[in-house]
């Protein structure tokens, strides 16, 4: 633990992209302009939108909850409590009352960006430093670190597998790599205009993709490549 490794981009010219296979959009809704961090909760996908939580229903697509919670980065859910990075911190909250139970240092100290829970882990994307940590939930303490060779948006485990969202420019992806090497395995890319901020999936067929300034969230199709 407490390495770092990295990936170059010569390996990035050794996987090809494929298009991502975005199978439904939501939103915008009314009175959201921007999504940041996303995950789902077994039921609900969640989107932190800057002011506050939102819970939507992805089957009919409506709005489901609303906490007042800032929040201009990533989510995640450990199963009971939510997490959300707001600024230079990470807030644990119980999405029943939307009371923060317990608070730590973010890792980028304000630079972070998406977040996924995995092996009783948070795992914290950092946007321009191009790495994703993996953090102790209860102290904030980061145990290990994954270098990539683009801007880290989103991050979300599943089956064993570690994906990220990537936005430089008009360019985004999703990409599976290695978490102990941080190589490239697989990329989708998204197409023009359709940038990732936020990444979660629902343990099965798809992503749930934060679109940013757009205020939409897209379900993108995983690859049946990938599945465990």
């Amino acid at each position: 633990m407490g390495q770092t490794r990295s990936t170059t981009d010569k390996t990035k010219a050794q996987v090809p992209a494929r298009a991502a296979e975005i199978v439904r959009e939501y939103g915008p809704f009314d009175g959201i302009d921007k999504i940041a961090g996303v995950t789902h909760d077994g039921q609900r996908v969640w989107a932190a939108t800057g002011a506050r939580l939102v819970a939507f229903d992805p089957d009919s697509g409506e709005l489901a909850r609303t906490l007042d919670h800032s929040g201009d980065a990533g989510t995640a859910f450990d199963g009971k409590y939510l997490y959300q990075i707001a600024e230079s911190r990470i807030d644990k909250i119980d999405p029943a009352t939307g009371t923060v139970v317990a608070s730590i240092p973010a890792p980028g100290q304000g630079g972070d960006s998406g977040m996924a829970w995995a092996e009783g882990s948070l795992w914290v994307g950092q946007h321009r430093d191009r790495k994703i940590h993996q953090v102790d939930p209860e102290t904030g303490a980061v145990l290990r670190t994954i270098e990539s060779n683009r801007f880290v948006t989103g991050v979300s485990w599943v089956d064993g597998e570690l994906w990220h969202g990537t936005w430089e420019g008009d360019e985004s992806e999703l990409r599976r790599i290695d978490p102990d090497s941080g190589a490239v395995l697989e990329r989708l890319e998204m197409p023009p205009g359709a940038g990732v901020s936020g990444l979660e999936s629902d343990g099965a067929d798809l992503f749930y993709c934060g679109g940013g300034p757009s205020g939409k969230v897209r379900a993108v199709r995983r690859p049946k490549r990938a599945r465990a």
